[in-house]
């Protein structure tokens, strides 16, 4: 299967379609960090949710790289739950290199400020939580994205309706006193965990939510799979 993963990871780069959704991130986080300095831990909250629809973007991307035919092929060699598995883990490295650009790129541009003091603490910790933050939104972009694709929703058009529904509820059901917070994963509420008091189980909530609802998308994605065969 690791194979299959380098694969599909070597085609989205070769044929340069790695670049849109890299100057898509670089440009947003940019506009983000343009506004001048932040905390860590406040400035990488937000920037975790405005990662989350360049991830999921990202996904489809290079999952539909691939053609259908070479698809099929790929599942008569490795088996269908071998070559689904290599895709979603191909997005998952692929998102993985983009948090880290991300996660580096407000220390390039002077975009978040350095400790007061050397004993102050603030920094670690928004660290720490900036990179939770970001951990967090990748299998819920992953499994956006994968359900998005061309694979499982056949035309391009469905796709992008997936995303662009997928993108705008993740923040209007992840608003504050939403009636159906469930519906989205918890970008909005790891954004507002990491600007405010981050206490342990409210963390360790919060990453369960997120691989439940990871979970459950992946279950329908894997389920339009099938149906499209």
């Amino acid at each position: 299967m690791s194979p299959l993963v380098r694969m599909r990871l070597a085609g989205f780069l070769r044929t340069g379609r790695a670049l849109a959704p890299l100057l898509a991130g670089l440009i947003t986080l940019g506009t983000l960090y343009g506004g001048g300095r932040a905390q860590p831990a406040e400035a990488y909250g937000v920037s975790a949710v405005v990662l989350f629809p360049v991830l999921a973007w990202q996904t489809k991307i290079l999952l539909d790289v691939e053609p259908d035919v070479q698809r099929r092929l790929a599942q008569v060699t490795v088996g269908v739950a071998r070559e689904r598995l290599a895709g979603l883990l191909a997005a998952a490295v692929a998102a993985l290199v983009t948090v880290a650009v991300a996660l580096l790129f407000p220390w390039l541009v002077g975009g978040v400020s350095g400790p007061v003091d050397p004993g102050d603490r603030s920094i670690p910790v928004g660290l720490a939580l900036g990179l939770w933050a970001h951990v967090l939104v990748v299998p819920a972009a992953v499994a956006l994205g994968a359900l998005a694709s061309r694979a499982s929703v056949g035309g391009a058009g469905y796709g992008v309706a997936v995303l662009a529904l997928g993108g705008v509820g993740a923040v209007v059901f992840g608003l504050s006193g939403s009636v159906a917070p469930w519906l989205a994963p918890p970008i909005m509420a790891a954004a507002r965990t990491t600007a405010g008091d981050a206490a342990a189980l409210t963390v360790l909530g919060l990453s369960g939510w997120a691989l439940a609802w990871s979970a459950a998308v992946v279950g329908g994605y894997l389920w339009r799979r099938r149906a499209q065969g």
